[in-house]
């Protein structure tokens, strides 16, 4: 029979890639991905947008009077001499590039809060100095309360989905469990907020709506784990042949491709809205909405078997039950090494599904007879067939009694 792929082989639970095992560098690896995450956004912190910060934003044309094309560059210079012109504390915020050249290309340049006067001298100024078409230069003001608003009711929609979340834990799973799903929650947040700052784009309501959809589906990702993790351990310190973590790992294992496939499918149109729509088609406005699902995302799914499982063993393992039963396990293993047998837990193939009956002395398993089997008698020899005692064995002669 040729050898089955490892994708197969983990559809079956039979690869036994040891991730639980490994706990303690994943708790490494996440310890320091949060460390760089909180350093960038404490140093580098982020780029508010208008929306959030407030100001003044310029919409110019990509293209003179006269014909000629204007880069990004030229614009945010211009903005800054004509709002420099009228205010000279005033700077530039950041330039996006709005649209494809020959479809009405423009530049919106942020620049920080100015009075409606000082926008229409600026606007003025600009118009002179770019030799473009009044008409098609626009400022628009904006206030900082708005993005307040939207901040706080962000938050207070974040607290009331893990206090939700928690509640559906603990009733579906156990608070352990909820444990481990909102800590691998927390850490998808806290790395795609780091990736954000260290990227540098701006914040922007589309970014705000990006981490909100990320939690159902770092969320789902950990359900679908926790299920088959409570499918295998379900009843298990009633026998002594795997440990609890053992079981959570043989979970992982199993649900290991359908994790990576779910991802992987989800992560394909998010990558065409970043790369496609934000890189080819100078749809600049997707960039925001599309870095924060890439990244949540795909965290996600790595956070839910990298991390949330660990989590989850590792709470366990300090119950008294479990503790208790692993170290019967041990204990019987150990047992069974001195007599140079090995445990049904360390078979591979078609041994490891042996049951812990099958492991009696040979002596014994014949000596006992199988399950459901009558006992047998002996027969008589004298009568050709006929039960003794039965009809068979009725005289040929006897009258039928009336």
């Amino acid at each position: 029979m040729a050898r089955q792929g490892l994708a197969a082989r983990l559809y079956a639970g039979e690869a036994n890639i040891n991730i639980i095992g490994r706990r303690k560098l994943w708790f490494l690896i996440a310890a320091a991905l949060v460390v760089v995450s909180i350093a960038s956004i404490s140093i580098q912190r982020f780029h508010l947008g208008i929306e959030f910060a407030g100001g003044t934003s310029f919409s110019v044309p990509a293209t003179t009077s006269d014909g000629r094309t204007l880069t990004q560059g030229e614009v945010s210079d211009a903005v800054q001499r004509a709002i420099q012109s009228v205010d000279p504390g005033a700077e530039v915020g950041a330039a996006q590039e709005v649209g494809r050249a020959g479809q009405g290309k423009s530049f919106t340049v942020r620049a920080t809060a100015m009075t409606a006067q000082q926008a229409e001298e600026a606007k003025t100024a600009l118009v002179t100095d770019l030799k473009v078409s009044a008409e098609e230069v626009s400022d628009d003001q904006v206030s900082a309360a708005w993005g307040g608003q939207v901040t706080r009711q962000a938050l207070l929609g974040l607290v009331i989905f893990l206090i939700i979340v928690m509640i559906y834990l603990v009733v579906r799973f156990e608070w352990r469990m909820a444990v481990a799903a909102v800590a691998s929650l927390l850490l998808d947040l806290v790395v795609t907020a780091g990736v954000y700052s260290l990227v540098g784009f701006e914040v922007t309501p589309s970014t705000v709506i990006g981490f909100l959809t990320i939690l159902g589906y770092a969320l789902y990702d950990v359900v679908v784990v926790f299920d088959k993790v409570q499918e295998n351990t379900r009843g298990i310190t009633a026998g002594s042949t795997r440990t609890y973590s053992e079981a959570a790992n043989l979970a992982v294992n199993q649900t290991l491709m359908r994790s990576l496939n779910t991802g992987l499918v989800a992560l394909l149109p998010v990558g065409g809205l970043l790369f496609i729509g934000a890189g080819l088609l100078g749809a600049g406005t997707l960039k925001d909405l599309g870095l924060v699902l890439f990244v949540g995302m795909g965290f996600g799914v790595i956070a839910s078997i990298m991390f949330a499982a660990p989590v989850l063993t590792l709470l366990k393992d300090r119950e008294p039950k479990i503790k208790a039963h692993t170290a019967r396990v041990l204990a019987r293993r150990a047992s069974v090494r001195s007599g140079d047998v090995a445990p049904r837990g360390e078979r591979t193939g078609r041994d490891a599904n042996v049951s812990e009956s099958d492991e009696v002395a040979p002596a014994l398993a014949s000596a006992a007879p199988r399950p459901g089997s009558r006992p047998t008698a002996k027969r008589n020899t004298n009568n050709r067939g006929g039960r003794t005692g039965g009809a068979g064995n009725r005289p040929s002669g006897g009258t039928k009694r009336r």
